[in-house]
């Protein structure tokens, strides 16, 4: 199983925050930031992590105890205000097809120490509706 949701259904640009983290991570090891100020995951994430992360391959880089787990939440219309987390890669893709758009992100966490960070985000969804568009403006001849 792959150990992150890859998106092969992304409409636009896929980003990535691996940046980001590394100049967070630098911060932490020039003594500029306490990882107590890092290290504050909200608990509702923590509770996904525990209960819907993935599994990433990659011990946390703050406690250098456990494995990071991703999790995966997706927000648009006709979606929980708190957006919802898919657990498998199949709820994500259909999800990702939705007639609505949908922006979806990925959050890296460590359960133990409490380490989060936004490792990537991409906007999916809103097919039918872009294709019905792209078919009334033919029609109207723009």
């Amino acid at each position: 199983m792959d150990k992150r949701f890859r998106t092969t259904t992304a409409d636009g640009a896929v980003v990535e925050f691996g940046l980001v983290r590394h100049a967070l991570l630098a911060k932490v090891a020039a003594g500029l930031l306490r990882n107590e100020e890092i290290c504050d995951a909200h608990p509702e994430l923590l509770r996904a992590a525990k209960n819907l992360g993935r599994k990433t391959g990659e011990t946390c880089p703050v406690c250098g105890d456990l494995e990071l787990v991703e999790v995966t939440y997706v927000f648009g219309a006709r979606l929980p205000a708190g957006g919802t987390c898919p657990s498998t890669r199949a709820d994500l893709l259909k999800l990702e097809r939705r007639e609505d758009p949908v922006q979806c992100y990925a959050v890296e966490v460590c359960v133990g120490c409490s380490f989060h960070h936004l490792v990537r985000k991409w906007s999916a969804g809103g097919r039918r509706v872009r294709r019905t568009q792209v078919a009334q403006r033919k029609e109207v001849g723009e």
